[in-house]
């Protein structure tokens, strides 16, 4: 699928991008996130978990590695491996969210996911960079099943900022 690029303006923009994704994800989709330190990814996924509906703060979850959110539409497990590296990912067996085997399912996001020895078969990579004095996000669905219509994401976005 086509890649959509994203001006994000500020971080007030790079958390509607994820409230406007947390109201239209439905369970079992999989958000994996790459960007420097400072580009956003925990901004994104506080506006994801307000798009759910989760009251609770969302904080990164840099030394528990997982926090889980179940007071939404449907909750959220919100993952950073920014400590790990790919060997030690891959034995936390991340896939039992994603595949909701021993959780309800929900939405997996995914922080630092280029430490991800094993993907999902299908997911919503967004890749946020810096620009001069804003941020882009650039999304991807990847594999056959994402039904997340991505082209309709900017003029959503677009129309909360005006």
């Amino acid at each position: 699928m086509a890649k959509i690029p994203l001006i994000l303006s500020n971080l007030e923009m790079t958390q509607k991008l994820g409230e406007i994704l947390g109201q239209r994800l439905p369970a079992g989709n999989v958000v994996l996130l790459e960007g420097d330190l400072g580009t956003g990814k925990t901004s994104l996924i506080q506006g994801l978990g307000k798009g759910l509906g989760i009251s609770d703060a969302i904080v990164s979850p840099t030394f528990t590695l997982i926090n889980e959110y179940h007071d939404g539409r449907v909750p959220l497990y919100h993952l950073d491996l920014y400590r790990l590296t790919p060997h030690q990912v891959d034995e936390l067996y991340l896939e039992t969210y994603w595949q909701g085997i021993e959780v309800p399912p929900g939405i997996v996001a995914i922080e630092w996911s280029e430490r991800l020895l094993h993907r999902p078969s299908s997911y919503l990579f967004i890749k946020l960079s810096h620009q001069e004095e804003s941020r882009q996000a650039t999304l991807q669905a990847v594999g056959s099943d994402q039904d997340l219509d991505l082209e309709q994401i900017p003029s959503a976005l677009n129309s909360t900022s005006a």
